[in-house]
């Protein structure tokens, strides 16, 4: 046995042999035929903006959309399509604030809508909430996506304090609303990015809040869309999302000498989503890592999550081998089914069916604020402005 194992741990010096079975092309266009149609739309200027700034990272094998009334706004954002909302209504100069009207400007543009989402799987919306666009036209264009066979995963932003009181109470209106639309929703409060970055300018600040948005939903959409050693597929992920709830998508990376459950602690400390994830009902866990990683470690990473949930939460893993990343792993989670403080009379999801028990959970702080741990091995100062943009790669403001 010992000597199988040496052999398996080294790669063959020529690497796998080549051969071409008469199948393949068939498969090839099998393959073709049905693959996942995901896209990503950004409903008003935040929700735009964000596209913009997806397509600036880079994302293959989506279509992206920017979906706005203001027709300028829209002239600038990167995007595969565009659709001017409520061309009739608004005459390409905006909703004026006004959710109603942007409610109508999308139902007006129902048609255009239509085609664009004909044969979609998975549905990401972007939208900055306390605005007219986005709080009046995402909850209509997911009730529309749902009703032709999508799954509508919508991942907003509620507004500053120092944007006032009105915005907060049609943001608070529009999350209600879009929340009864969408089958998961995850919601950033983008007063939690001042607080864990206070010396950000409020401008700066929103190129955060869009970054946190953008990169969150790449992470979730190159798990299906890119090959990994152990793949998560179209149908995995929608078993998770499918009537998920509130949710939360964090991210964690650690390079320490424990860095398998270090970075599942950094992904669940991460101070800008605040949710009960105790009770989650249902996860999907990817892991990046270099070739050293070893499969103990990657079952710490998966114990571990296991752990903080629901006993028989529903968890689904996946793993990529990145060589960058040797001595480094990095974890994406989507948790669904938290409690979340800003939809207080949502339930969380039913219950999934009992996954298959791949290890025992192991003993750890049903917290969701690991941080503390965090901050104990040395990370004692909150993080500056400057930090937060670093890490996220903002550079040039």
């Amino acid at each position: 046995m010992k000597s199988l194992i040496r052999k398996a741990a080294v790669e063959p010096a020529e690497g796998t042999p080549s051969k071409v079975a008469p199948e393949d092309e068939t498969l090839k266009e099998l393959i073709e035929e049905v693959k996942a149609k995901i896209m990503i739309m950004g409903v008003g200027g935040a929700g735009s903006n964000t596209v913009t700034r997806l397509n600036a990272l880079g994302i293959e094998d989506v279509v992206t959309v920017a979906a706005n009334t203001d027709g300028q706004h829209l002239l600038e954002s990167v995007a595969d399509r565009k659709i001017l909302l409520g061309r009739e209504l608004c005459g390409g100069n905006g909703a004026g604030g006004d959710p109603k009207i942007g409610q109508e400007a999308a139902k007006e543009s129902e048609n255009e809508l239509r085609e664009l989402l004909e044969g979609t799987d998975i549905l990401f919306l972007m939208a900055g909430l306390g605005g007219g666009t986005g709080t009046g036209g995402a909850p209509v264009i997911a009730n529309l996506a749902r009703e032709m066979g999508a799954v509508v995963v919508s991942i907003v932003t509620l507004p500053f304090s120092a944007e006032g009181r009105r915005k907060k109470e049609i943001a608070e209106s529009g999350l209600e609303e879009l929340s009864n639309s969408s089958d998961t929703i995850v919601v950033i409060n983008n007063d939690r990015i001042l607080e864990v970055a206070s010396d950000l300018p409020l401008h700066q600040a929103f190129l955060v809040s869009d970054e946190v948005m953008a990169r969150a939903v790449k992470g979730i959409v190159e798990l299906v869309t890119k090959p990994g050693l152990i793949n998560v597929d179209l149908a995995d992920l929608r078993s998770v999302l499918e009537r998920g709830g509130p949710a939360i998508i964090a991210f964690g990376e650690s390079d320490g000498e424990n860095r398998a459950t270090e970075a599942v602690e950094d992904a669940l400390g991460n101070p800008l989503l605040e949710a009960d994830i105790s009770g989650g009902t249902a996860a999907v866990v990817n892991i990046s890592c270099g070739s050293d990683f070893s499969l103990h470690e990657m079952e710490q990473v998966v114990e571990t999550v296991v752990g903080v949930l629901e006993p028989d939460a529903n968890v689904i893993w996946g793993a990529r081998i990145d060589e960058d990343l040797r001595g480094t792993v990095q974890v994406l989670l989507v948790i669904t089914g938290v409690s979340s403080p800003y939809l207080p009379g949502i339930e969380r999801a039913p219950k999934a069916a009992p996954a298959v028990e791949t290890a025992k959970p192991i003993a750890i702080e049903r917290s969701v604020r690991p941080t503390l741990r965090r901050r104990e091995r040395g990370a004692a100062r909150s993080p500056s402005g400057e930090d937060i943009l670093g890490e996220l790669g903002i550079e040039g403001l």
